[in-house]
């Protein structure tokens, strides 16, 4: 059925119980696991009290996101190695966190993607969006949501 799961995280704890239980997915369906952390571009006009960021800042802020997101992709990495599940990471630079999942899912060639959903309110979701939703409307593959 599906050979390759990429499992997105954003280190939430819904994000986390969503690690283990797709990773309990992969091994019953003797699948591979691709945690995925998707980095936000971020404008080099980003203003504070009439600042604008510089390169140094904006780098040391990109470097400290990539740490987060490898500190994030080990729990998946720990996971995976405790079930014998194989497993690789990846951290991309997007526009969007929806972009990044599904252009990740492209990259290493998965047939699903296995994802926690925030579950926010209607509202708030109307208002701000949800990542699962945007990967929902847009993915070309199935999407497993994890509540």
């Amino acid at each position: 059925m599906f050979k390759r799961v990429l499992i997105p995280t954003d280190g939430s704890r819904l994000a986390r119980k969503a690690i283990r239980k797709g990773v309990r997915l992969a091994k019953r369906l003797g699948a591979r696991v691709t945690g995925y952390y998707a980095l936000e571009t971020m404008p080099p006009y980003v203003y504070t009290d009439g600042y604008i960021l510089s390169t140094a800042a904006l780098k040391s802020f990109e470097e400290r996101a990539r740490e987060l997101g490898r500190k994030y992709l080990a729990q998946v990495e720990k996971a995976a190695k405790a079930a014998r599940v194989p497993c690789d990471t990846l951290v991309t630079k997007s526009a969007t966190p929806a972009q990044g999942i599904i252009d990740a899912a492209r990259r290493k060639r998965c047939d699903v993607i296995f994802m926690a959903s925030h579950g926010r309110g209607e509202v708030a979701a109307l208002v701000l969006g949800s990542v699962t939703q945007k990967v929902l409307a847009r993915s070309r593959i199935p999407v497993l949501v994890f509540r």
